[in-house]
């Protein structure tokens, strides 16, 4: 938080006998009750020059000085010269590939170095537009392609591209177990019933679509295509869950108990354990440019961490006479309690917003 030029105050006669953060309440309305609380707490707020606590009574004629602090998110839309991988940039829109460890938006626990401050560094004029011009996000461990509106124009183009789920989303990741087919998942996502920062399969919750491709087979992994028909909030995650193969390093969704070390030699236990984020990267991405009308398409390299995790496997991993077969621990995630729809922009960590809250607003997730 930042500190703002120190307020002084003279307690009236007329608040004598009150608290001392009531009587403040009184004369700072648009500060809570809670914050001065924690102001006074925290030895931001004084009585006659010495430390107070929130119940001292006050009588009239005292001195305050409240030594007021902003809201972090007032600070958090500030330009930040942090480098940028930009794949593609015109005067409507920037395609950047965004690093596996960046948070996209400020919000609680990030309020400084995400990719909004850099992009209010990289385009200034970002500052007038919602979010920064922002339309879609992928989680924090997440890496890859990712497209900012630089109007205003551009924003509401990308958002409806969104909207009529026409922009194309090819993401690589890397599960465990053996996936023996390509397939289409298609189950419905909502907040969990137990943890409001998990999502979960739960039929209460949205529409969800996402299709996968086999790419490579290992003994105990497999390397997978997926393409996203919807943008629900860690929707790849929850549905590679689902599949009973989750995401090698997510420490979300995955699950602790199944990884087969018998199966892998040393070289590749200490290669997978030290992986310390989900292996999933936003590698393609399509649209129609909001200008020309024309369609657009980019493709990234693999990002290095999973190129040298893949050649890991390719080395490392041996081939099975049969297939693996891997318990789960946890109880099926078809959930039949109510859920309750309640996404929000800036939610805990770093998670993401649906698409259709989005335009609304605007927002991808994976």
């Amino acid at each position: 938080m930042t500190q703002s030029t120190p307020i002084s105050l003279v307690i009236s006669h007329d608040l004598g006998g009150l608290r001392l953060d009531q009587a403040l309440q009184r004369m700072l309305p648009e500060h809570s009750r809670s914050r001065l609380q924690a102001w006074i707490k925290e030895g931001l707020i004084t009585l006659n020059g010495e430390l107070a606590t929130a119940k001292t009574k006050v009588w009239g004629g005292e001195q305050v000085l409240v030594h007021a602090q902003e809201k972090p998110e007032v600070s958090a839309f500030v330009a930040e010269d942090i480098p940028l991988d930009v794949v593609f940039e015109d005067e409507h829109i920037l395609v950047i590939n965004k690093p596996a460890g960046m948070v996209v938006h400020p919000a609680a626990g990030n309020w400084n170095g995400t990719l909004l401050n850099a992009i209010l560094h990289h385009v200034p004029h970002a500052n007038e537009l919602p979010r920064a011009g922002i339309v879609h996000r992928l989680d924090k461990d997440t890496s890859g392609l990712l497209v900012v509106a630089k109007t205003l124009a551009a924003q509401t183009s990308l958002v409806r591209q969104l909207q009529a789920r026409t922009v194309k989303r090819e993401y690589r990741t890397i599960v465990w177990g053996q996936v023996w087919r390509n397939g289409k998942i298609d189950q419905p996502i909502g907040r969990h019933s137990h943890s409001r920062t998990k999502m979960a399969i739960n039929r209460m919750g949205k529409p969800a679509v996402t299709r996968y491709e086999v790419l490579e087979r290992f003994a105990v992994h497999t390397y997978m295509r997926c393409n996203l028909e919807t943008g629900r909030t860690h929707q790849i995650r929850v549905h590679m869950q689902f599949l009973k193969a989750p995401i090698v390093g997510d420490s979300v969704y995955g699950y602790k108990g199944i990884i087969p070390l018998r199966a892998m030699t040393q070289t590749l236990k200490d290669f997978v354990q030290g992986f310390d984020r989900q292996a999933l990267h936003a590698i393609k991405l399509g649209l129609v440019h909001p200008a020309s009308n024309e369609p657009m398409e980019w493709q990234i390299e693999l990002a290095d961490d999973m190129k040298a995790l893949l050649e890991a496997m390719r080395h490392e991993d041996p081939p099975l006479d049969d297939e693996e077969h891997f318990e789960f621990s946890e109880g099926p995630y078809l959930s039949d309690e109510d859920y309750e729809d309640d996404d929000e922009l800036y939610d805990e960590d770093d998670s993401d917003l649906d698409e259709a809250d989005l335009l609304a607003d605007g927002e991808d997730v994976e």
